[in-house]
Order: C-alpha cells, then structure tokens, then sequence
C-alpha cells in the first residue's frame, strides 16, 4: 500500500532518480577547467570538460543545463573514444531531459541503447522519460475534458437560460 501512495505521489511531484547538481559544484568544475587550460594533457582537459558538462546538465539552472548541452554538441565533432561519444550522447540526453525536450531526449537515449543495450543508466533514463511523457500526456488529457466539460457546462446554463 506504501509504494502505491509512493508511486502516486512521484507521479505528480514529477520525482525522478536523475541527480541534481548545486552551483558549488558547477563553479568547482569551471575552476577545474581554467586550471587545466594552463598547459595540462589533452586529456586532463577533456576529463574536466566532461566533468563540468555533466554538472551542468544537471544543475537546477535551466541557463546551465543549456550552456552543457551547447558544450556537448560542440564536442561530438571532435574525435573521441567510442565510450566518451556513448557518454556525451547520455550527457546530452539528460540535458534535453532537463530542458523539457523530451522528444530529442528519447531519440539519444536510444542511439546510447543502440551501442550498449543493457547500459543501465541509458535504461533508467528511457524509464523516466517515457513515464514524463505519459505523465503529460495524462494531465494534458484531464486538462482538455475539464476545458470540454466547462465548456458544455456553459452551453447548457446559456441554453436553460433562454427558456
């Protein structure tokens, strides 16, 4: 019975398990960044832009999460290993999530389940993101039928009216 009033109210609190980042760790990794840009590897580089990437699509900023997805669209051209593609193609998906693009979420969560199948974090995040469609596609039904149902409300007081 716990888990249904759970389930129930994860349903409309929108809970979902994707982690959240503070703006601590957001200037953490822009401070990491600017240290490694002073003649560190090209690789160390790379690390701490994928470090701040993923803080910033998950930062509770909406300014953030988009200068993260601008960052990891921009690094997709540039060569990489197979996994540090995987990993910015989840990066990216997590950011389209956060934006509210939940279409374009989907399509690169499926490319990241294309290449690894049974990767769970790619599977937790198609979950969450097919059930914040159904979530929305529920709520904007309820919300047409109430629209619909106060609209013949009002025709049938105007209709009894003129009697």
């Amino acid at each position: 019975m716990a888990k249904f009033f759970e389930s129930v109210g994860n349903f409309f609190s929108g809970g979902d398990q994707i982690p959240w980042c503070d703006s601590d760790i957001v200037a953490g990794c822009e401070r990491e960044v600017a240290e490694a840009e002073k003649g560190s590897t090209d690789e160390l580089k790379s690390e701490c832009i994928m470090r701040l990437s993923w803080a910033l699509v998950h930062s509770k900023r909406p300014e953030d999460v988009q200068r993260g997805i601008a960052m990891l669209e921009a690094s997709l051209s540039g060569s990489g290993s197979p996994l540090q593609t995987r990993e910015r193609i989840y990066l990216l998906a997590v950011g389209y999530y956060r934006s509210g693009d939940y279409t374009r979420s989907r399509q690169l969560v499926e490319r990241c389940l294309e290449v690894a199948p049974d990767w769970r974090q790619a599977l937790s995040l198609k979950k969450t993101i097919e059930e914040k469609i159904t979530k929305d596609g529920v709520i904007g039904m309820g919300i047409a039928a109430t629209a619909v149902g106060l609209l013949a409300g009002g025709i049938a007081a105007a209709l009894s009216r003129k009697k």
